[in-house]
């Protein structure tokens, strides 16, 4: 893994040389967009609408757009004189029961481990943290952004996630459409807790796949080997039923893939 951020975690007065590295990567595949008449990548340049010219980086100015067209011009300079203290270091502020976050606030995850002299004080704070059950909250200072984070132990290893700030997140009453007085009838709400209850299961991310991005993977080889590509059938719209039969539906469904699954496992141990 690539070193991104070198710092400390600090709370109280132990300060915990660490190294930060980015626990995810997107996996997407990207498409270049390329001119259809001889598949040139295209190349995107920065022009000025009213002088209707290529403008060079050093004639770029930041501007804040106050109202539609009206721009208040902010130097690099100005910008630096309120730019955030770099101290390199995650300070811990508090810590919390991590059920009282909710996920909505969640943002970057990132690796830590031990630099230097700090195995043994990455040691007590992780140690620590999982015996009280809690997390930190800190702050940390990446590039000129001060950011909002969280402190907590995943698989043994000390885990910095960056979080919303509240005003960052938006209010529910700004989402339209949200149902209000609806009445539910009670063999319907009983249906639908039979089936979360069918669906329940421990949370296991290996069974969770990208089917999108395996069929594309594929596609893409496909192509390089020249076979042909077959259309996919035509999928029929799916006609519109009962809430309560599809409810029906749904929870004799999954009862017998229960079921199914039930005599699979007993005959794996039997062979066994």
């Amino acid at each position: 893994m690539h070193t991104m951020w070198k710092g400390s975690i600090s709370f109280g007065l132990v300060n915990i040389p660490v190294r930060m590295f980015t626990a995810t990567e997107d996996k997407d595949i990207r498409f270049r967009q390329l001119h259809k008449e001889c598949h040139t990548p295209i190349k995107y340049t920065r022009t000025c609408p009213t002088c209707e010219e290529e403008v060079a980086l050093d004639e770029i100015v930041k501007g804040y757009e106050y109202e539609p067209g009206r721009f208040v011009i902010v130097e690099k300079e100005e910008l630096e004189t309120i730019a955030p203290e770099s101290k390199r270091t995650i300070e811990i502020v508090d810590f919390v029961d991590l059920k009282e976050i909710d996920p909505v606030f969640f943002d970057r995850s990132y690796f830590l481990s031990p630099s230097e002299t700090g195995e043994k004080a990455y040691r007590l704070l992780q140690q620590a943290m999982e015996d009280t059950g809690k997390i930190g909250v800190a702050k940390i200072t990446i590039r000129n952004k001060e950011s909002l984070a969280v402190i907590r132990v995943y698989k043994g290893c000390i885990i910095m996630e960056t979080i919303y700030y509240p005003d960052e997140v938006r209010e529910v009453n700004q989402v339209p459409g949200l149902p209000e007085n609806v009445d539910v009838a009670e063999n319907e709400m009983k249906m639908a807790v039979q089936l979360i209850e069918n669906l329940a299961a421990e949370f296991d991310p290996e069974k969770y796949k990208d089917e999108y991005r395996d069929n594309l993977k594929e596609l893409i080889q496909k192509k390089l080997e020249g076979e042909e590509i077959k259309q996919a059938p035509e999928v029929h719209k799916a006609r519109v039923v009962d809430l309560m039969e599809a409810l029906q539906a749904s929870v004799e469904a999954t009862q017998k893939e229960k079921k199914a699954a039930k005599g699979g496992r007993r005959r794996k141990k039997a062979t066994s």
